[in-house]
């Protein structure tokens, strides 16, 4: 009997020996951490993971998010999370393969994919409007101030839904889908006024960047769609991303209104280049990545593209080509494009100093997205952030912004 219980005895104190070397940390116990990346200090990256949790948490995943996050440092995921479903009237979760409309930040490929072509010497940044458009009818304008934003032409947003021009009177474009070479023969047949003299001031107008496609289309031979395709998106291994055109209707991923109402296509979803790509943030990651090294273009012409070039008001804001800035008093520079159409949003932030990524997309319209990616930057160091507007971001038409077109109405549109 003895030998029994000094038996038992024994396998208990071996246990709890066991037991008590199997304990992890008091701080791996409370949290899970994916695996530290092998460039970064674990405890740093422990540090970054737990202030981005508890961030996000309280900002984002708890003001009805739909969409995807990642956050990464020197290409390094820090925080990466999906939520929600691709299609709210369906029970499909989105994951992070699920392609979603970026809105404005398209604008960044499409500045881009014109710099190319002046490293290649196919254009010059000052180059004419003439020169692509015979007889386009407004002068001294230059591809230059297409990306700067800087042309004075009328946003093709508002031009296009003028009902003495294009609307019939159910509410529908004589067309159905205007086109990037609709916006450009209503711009020669109606002349629609312009909003300021060429290289007067910044005004932002998506009326730039529809040309600019429509000018990588004359230099390539290649539709728009076709030629981010095969110079971009494939060879930066960016496999779900592509230039949405109208067969993609029925697979393209949906947005939703805030109150979760599908949000239908309208007469102004087939034009590119200031909008339109669909892309999921871990390709848009590797696009960032891509932008710091030499495969995109030289660094001094890429350069170019984050530098200033609006000075008409003292402002830390400012405008490259195809990117929006920040440039802060103490000497931080954010390098970024926000965007919204219809009830998709995008946040695309870049900190050059850390090297650090924010990307937040959704497709359920949110405007905490645009706070959370902007306060955010202030986990990576002192960049002075505070809440922002809306106006900041948004690309649809006045009276889309919170409800989506009706599908039917004898109602005339509203400008």
């Amino acid at each position: 009997m003895k030998t029994i219980v000094s038996f038992l005895l024994l396998i208990l104190i071996v246990a709890c020996n066991a037991s008590s070397k199997d304990k992890k940390p008091k701080d791996d116990s409370l949290q899970y951490y994916p695996p530290t990346p092998v460039t970064m200090d674990q405890q740093e990256f422990r540090r970054y993971h737990r202030e981005l949790n508890a961030f996000f948490d309280t900002t984002l995943l708890n003001k009805g998010f739909n969409g995807g996050i990642l956050i990464a440092k020197d290409g390094e995921v820090l925080y990466e999370k999906y939520v929600g479903k691709i299609d709210l009237r369906k029970n499909d979760s989105l994951t992070s393969s699920t392609s979603l409309h970026i809105a404005s930040t398209s604008k960044t490929f499409t500045g881009i994919a014109i710099l190319r072509m002046v490293e290649e010497k196919k254009l010059s940044l000052n180059d004419s409007l003439e020169k692509f458009f015979p007889g386009f009818p407004y002068s001294g304008i230059t591809v230059m101030m297409l990306l700067s934003h800087r042309s004075g032409l009328p946003n093709y947003l508002y031009f296009m839904s003028n009902n003495k021009w294009g609307i019939l009177p159910n509410g529908k474009w004589n067309r159905q889908y205007a086109s990037n070479q609709d916006v450009l023969k209503m711009m020669y047949d109606k002349k629609p006024d312009p909003t300021g003299r060429p290289d007067g001031r910044f005004n932002y107008c998506n009326t730039n960047y529809v040309l600019l496609a429509l000018i990588v289309e004359k230099i390539s031979g290649k539709s728009f769609p076709v030629y981010m395709q095969e110079k971009l998106f494939q060879p930066l291994q960016m496999t779900n991303t592509y230039v949405f055109t109208l067969k993609d209707t029925l697979t393209a991923t949906p947005s939703f209104t805030n109150n979760s109402t599908y949000w239908n296509y309208d007469f102004l979803d087939a034009t590119y280049g200031d909008k339109n790509i669909y892309t999921t943030p871990q390709d848009l990651l590797k696009w960032d990545q891509a932008l710091y090294t030499d495969q995109v273009m030289r660094k001094s012409l890429l350069d170019s593209a984050f530098a200033p070039y609006s000075f008409e008001k003292p402002s830390i804001h400012n405008y490259g080509l195809g990117w929006r800035l920040q440039i802060l008093t103490n000497g931080k520079k954010v390098v970024y494009h926000y965007g919204k159409w219809h009830g998709s949003n995008a946040a695309f932030a870049r900190l050059i100093d850390e090297k650090a990524t924010i990307i937040i997309i959704g497709n359920r319209f949110n405007r905490a997205i645009y706070d959370a990616g902007h306060l955010s930057y202030d986990i990576f160091g002192d960049y002075q952030q505070r809440k922002v507007t809306e106006s900041d971001e948004i690309d649809s038409v006045k009276n889309t912004l919170l409800k989506p077109p009706p599908v039917k109405t004898s109602k005339k549109r509203k400008d």
